[in-house]
């Protein structure tokens, strides 16, 4: 008998696309409003998935066939209208299922069916009367100090390993338990207070006009390019910009490509504001601890936060009163999600702003190509800083030839001399290679053979002050042998350098002057890289040497020299958008130089002195380069010019993914798309890698409508396939990384 039901639409959590049917439980007494947005455990095929409701049908005719819910987990929507049409925009965008969508905008203890955490947080304070120091009892005084210097007092969380000094405290009437607001937790784990906003920000003209252009849109959509030369205070631009929001009592969510850039980003939030009303600044990215970061999503999700300041997947946060975005190092490729379902951050919060009819600020010194190309079709407005802060002048390039140069551990003569004047004069000098560990190989001189991993086919990198061989694509390690593994032979080579064993050089020819590495070798204990790049900042380090981690976003006063030790490494890679990210990394290497009164230069050691792209860069700039790559592209149909997906699949055998995406591309062909090109299959650059043998296969189309109907029927079709049987495939709308 068919009877008049409550019909639930859920968005399962599981890899298959579609909305399902469910009925309420006869025990149901909630009523049926504000249903689209709560999380429910139902049951799908043989398991209990969660899932998220998208709507609710209250007079929808119920099936004898449906099944009811299990459980309705939420008392309020945790998602509301906005989210709900923001995850079904991703889901047909990137082809992704819209319960995975939906899931990833929750934190992991809520896709797992948790409860929400309360927002008390247990602590202590000091009491009034308590001294700020115990004489001869040094533990109970840092104890003391800290609690004093905490007028709100201070997390249980931040008081690890101290339990018998409090108590010691307690007894003597100079601290108590109490019970904190998640709104007062320490600044390194959530919640930050938001200040005031000074009378006056002291911006220049420039600055100015650009805050100006971003405030005049507030409350409507409008997308700016905030393109600013190194060191010209584009967050002096934000802050602005973020006042402006604020004053309107709407939210702000800023991205930022790197947790490195977070903490020096809350300093200066935190400088700026202070306290109104409630407002408070959150954290989100991935080295916070499970509580803290749903914290933090509640303060979002609930209003209470006024900023969300996060890496990649902050975009995904709930905010009802979202006001503005903006984007810090727009260009960055750490934006773009590697895994599951392939979303570009930068790209989600464009359509974000769209939908939420707010301004959204793309900030870069070096522009993707990807946003001048929409800065010349008209639906950006580019905004233009061309003075450095305080009158600091960009510092010259200078591309030194290193051919048939002796080199020392990877440095030419003119370069140490250079170095060593810098240092002498009080400088201090930023070495960038990015390549991390001792040595990119090792190599038997007796035979050619090279240590590779088991499990992938590239090279083992050999971490010497581990003792490790490691592999940096899949983790594996094993311990560096003591003879080859193919002919016994000790008489072992490791040829090219890495971080560590450029360190190891350095500390052998500049003895004299502090030292810092900042990698992620260096940086894994929690606060290492806080220390590191406070003794950067301070100056007690004169030498610098990293990766891309210490290359982005950070502000050196003392820095007068700058050094690419290799840049030929950008030159000669197979992925066509190498070129373009080695000239935004050299220009932001080059801009940690000369930022203060100091005057500062930059160096490239190359092999290829001659090359188009460095000397454009040496002659015209980025915006040189940016042209000349600009005109490559066209001619190559690449985007911006363009639009890309790419068919990814891997399998133990070979044959078989190779099989899978040739299937693919008859399909393709045997459907006569002729607005499609269809490239492949081909083995990926790294062909093996975890055990597994991965091709791919390339569409290229020049309108996005033909490519995006391709790939919905290929969706369809290929289930059916007997090839598709042991091939785990994935696709990649619009990707950033051929590999």
């Amino acid at each position: 008998m068919i009877q008049e039901a409550v019909v639930l639409k859920v968005a399962v959590d599981a890899p298959v696309e579609g909305i399902f049917d469910y009925v309420l439980p006869v025990d149901w007494e909630g009523g049926c409003a504000a249903l689209a947005g709560r999380r429910v455990r139902v049951p799908f095929g043989a398991s209990v998935r969660l899932g998220v409701m998208v709507a609710a049908d209250a007079l929808g005719e119920q099936s004898p066939e449906l099944k009811a819910v299990e459980a309705v987990l939420d008392e309020a929507p945790l998602l509301d209208a906005d989210d709900l049409r923001l995850g079904q925009w991703l889901a047909g965008y990137y082809h992704a299922p819209l319960g995975e969508v939906l899931a990833l905008m929750l934190p992991a203890s809520l896709r797992g069916g948790g409860a929400l955490c309360s927002r008390e947080v247990r602590g202590w304070r000091v009491l009034v009367g308590a001294p700020q120091e115990v004489v001869g009892a040094t533990r109970q005084t840092q104890v003391l100090r800290k609690l004093h210097a905490a007028v709100d007092g201070v997390s249980a969380m931040d008081l690890r390993g101290v339990t018998a000094v409090l108590r010691a405290l307690e007894q003597r009437g100079w601290a108590e338990p109490c019970v904190m607001s998640a709104t007062l937790l320490a600044c390194g784990d959530t919640l930050h207070a938001v200040a005031e906003v000074p009378p006056s920000l002291m911006l220049n003209a420039e600055q100015v006009a650009a805050h100006e252009a971003i405030a005049a849109h507030m409350g409507r959509f409008a997308a700016f390019l905030l393109h600013g030369i190194t060191g010209s205070g584009k967050t002096e631009v934000y802050l602005a910009a973020m006042t402006a929001a604020l004053l309107r009592g709407a939210q702000v969510l800023v991205l930022v490509p790197e947790i490195a850039l977070t903490p020096q980003l809350v300093a200066r939030f935190a400088a700026r504001f202070k306290p109104l009303g409630e407002a408070a600044v959150v954290v989100l990215h991935s080295a916070m601890t499970a509580r803290a970061r749903e914290l933090a999503w509640q303060a979002a999700q609930s209003g209470r936060a006024r900023v969300v300041l996060g890496t990649r997947s902050a975009v995904l946060t709930p905010m009802p009163q979202l006001g503005l975005i903006v984007v810090d190092e727009e260009h960055d490729p750490s934006y773009k999600q590697q895994e599951g379902w392939r979303y570009h951050a930068r790209d989600v919060a464009l359509v974000r702003a769209q939908q939420r009819g707010v301004p959204v600020v793309l900030g870069s010194a070096t522009p993707s190509l990807e946003s001048l190309a929409q800065v010349a079709q008209g639906r950006y407005q580019r905004l233009r800083l061309t003075e450095r802060a305080g009158g600091a002048r960009m510092p010259p390039i200078e591309l030194l030839d290193v051919r048939k140069r002796p080199l020392q551990d990877g440095f030419s003569a003119p370069l140490l001399a250079k170095m060593s004047a810098h240092l002498v004069a009080g400088g201090q000098v930023l070495l960038f290679l990015n390549r991390r560990g001792f040595a990119p190989a090792l190599e038997c001189h007796a035979c050619g053979h090279v240590e590779s991993c088991h499990q992938c086919s590239a090279p083992m990198t050999v971490h010497r002050g581990r003792g490790r061989l490691v592999c940096h694509h899949c983790g594996a390690e094993r311990a560096v042998p003591r003879g080859c593994s193919a002919c016994g032979s000790s008489d072992l080579a490791m040829p090219g350098q890495g971080t560590e064993r450029i360190e190891l050089a350095l500390r052998g020819l500049f003895p004299e002057f502090a030292l810092e590495r900042i990698d992620r070798d260096t940086t894994r204990r929690k606060g290492a890289l806080e220390d590191k790049l406070a003794r950067a900042h301070s100056g007690e380090a004169r030498v610098l040497l990293g990766t891309q981690m210490l290359a982005k976003g950070h502000d050196f006063p003392g820095v007068t020299l700058a050094v690419i030790l290799d840049a030929d490494s950008g030159l000669m890679s197979s992925d066509f958008r190498a070129p373009e990210r080695l000239v935004q990394l050299i220009v932001q290497v080059a801009g940690r130089a000369g930022r203060a009164e100091r005057p500062g230069e930059v160096v490239i050691q190359t092999h290829q002195p001659e090359h188009p792209l460095l000397q454009a860069l040496l002659h015209g700039g980025f915006e040189r380069c940016a042209e000349l790559l600009m005109r490559e592209r066209e001619l190559a149909h690449l985007p911006p010019f363009a639009h890309l997906a790419l068919l990814r699949a891997e399998a133990k055998d070979a044959a078989k993914a190779q099989a899978f995406l040739a299937r693919c591309a008859a399909f393709f062909k045997d459907e006569s798309m002729e607005a499609l090109q269809v490239w492949g299959p081909a083995p990926a650059p790294l062909e093996r890698r975890a055990g597994r043998f991965r091709f791919q296969l390339l569409l290229v189309s020049a309108q996005r409508a033909p490519l995006h109907r391709a790939v919905q029927q290929l969706g369809s079709a290929q289930q059916a396939w007997p090839e598709r049987r042991g091939v785990k495939w994935s696709l990649d709308i619009d990707p950033q990384e051929m590999g």
